[in-house]
C-alpha cells in the first residue's frame, strides 16, 4: 500500500461528514421556521381569538404563503394544539420550580406553593389563560386528533397533580384530594376570569384576596391541621 492510499483510507469521510452537517443545519432552519410560525400565530390568536385568526392571516405574519403553512402543520388546530402545549410546558415548570417559604419542604406550604405558582401563572399571563380555555370550558376539539386531546389533557392535569398530592399527604383520601383539586381549579379560573373581564369590579374585590381567603378556608378543614392546635395562617404574602 502507497502512502497516497494510505492517506485515503485513514481520511475522515467528507462526504458523510458534509452529509450530517447539511441534515443538521436542515432541522435548525426547519425548527426556526416553526418557531416563526408559531410566533405568529400566538399574535394572531391574542389579537383575533381562536375564532377570529386563519391560516392566511397567521402565514402573513410570518412572511410565508399559506402553502408553506402546511409543511409544517396539517391545519389550524395543530397549530393551536402546539401553541398550547408549549404554554402548558411552562405552567408545568412554573408549578414544578415552586418551593415552600424560605425553602420549607413541609407539606402545607408545598400545598400553597404549588397553588400558587398555577393561580401566579395565569394571573400575570392573562392571554395564556384565554388560550388554554378552548381546553378548560369544554369547547369540543375541532381538528385535534384524541391523541393530542389526551396530550394536552394530561399536561394539565400534570399541573395539578403536585397539588392532590399535598393534599394526600395532608390526611385527604386520593378521591377527596381529586375533589379538592377540581374545586381549587375551578375557583383560580373563575376568579381570574371575572378578573380579566372587569367583572370582578362588580363584587369590589381583588383576586388576590379571593384566591387567598379559599387557600386559607382549605387549609383549615383539611385533616392535618384540624389535629392541630390551630388553623395555618398564611406564612407569607402572596408572589406580587
Amino acid at each position: 500500500m502507497d502512502k497516497s492510499t494510505a492517506i485515503r483510507k485513514n481520511s475522515p469521510r467528507k462526504s458523510g461528514v458534509t452529509t450530517e452537517s447539511r441534515a443538521v443545519r436542515e432541522s435548525t432552519l426547519n425548527q426556526a421556521r416553526r418557531s416563526l410560525i408559531l410566533d405568529a400565530a400566538r399574535s394572531a390568536f391574542f389579537e383575533l381569538g381562536l375564532d377570529g385568526a386563519s391560516l392566511r392571516e397567521i402565514a402573513k405574519r410570518a412572511g410565508y404563503t399559506p402553502g408553506a403553512i402546511y409543511s409544517y402543520f396539517t391545519n389550524l388546530e395543530e397549530i393551536y394544539g402546539a401553541l398550547l402545549g408549549e404554554s402548558l410546558q411552562r405552567l408545568n415548570q412554573a408549578v414544578e420550580a415552586a418551593e415552600g417559604y424560605g425553602g420549607s419542604s413541609t407539606a402545607i406550604d408545598l400545598l400553597r406553593a404549588k397553588a400558587e405558582a398555577f393561580y401566579v401563572f395565569y394571573r400575570d399571563h392573562p392571554k395564556e389563560l384565554d388560550l388554554g380555555f378552548y381546553l378548560f370550558d369544554g369547547m369540543k376539539p375541532r381538528g385535534l386528533t384524541p391523541e393530542l386531546n389526551h396530550e394536552l389533557n394530561e399536561q394539565l392535569m400534570a399541573a395539578l397533580r403536585p397539588v392532590q398530592l399535598q393534599l394526600e399527604a395532608q390526611g385527604l383520601s386520593s378521591e377527596q384530594a381529586v375533589i379538592e383539586t377540581s374545586a381549587l381549579f375551578a375557583h383560580i379560573v373563575g376568579v381570574l376570569v371575572l378578573h380579566n373581564t372587569g367583572r370582578i369590579r362588580l363584587f369590589k374585590q381583588n383576586p388576590d384576596q379571593l384566591f387567598e381567603r379559599y387557600m386559607v378556608s382549605l387549609v383549615r378543614h383539611l385533616p392535618a391541621t384540624l389535629a392541630s392546635t390551630a388553623a395555618m395562617p398564611w406564612k407569607r404574602p402572596l408572589t406580587p
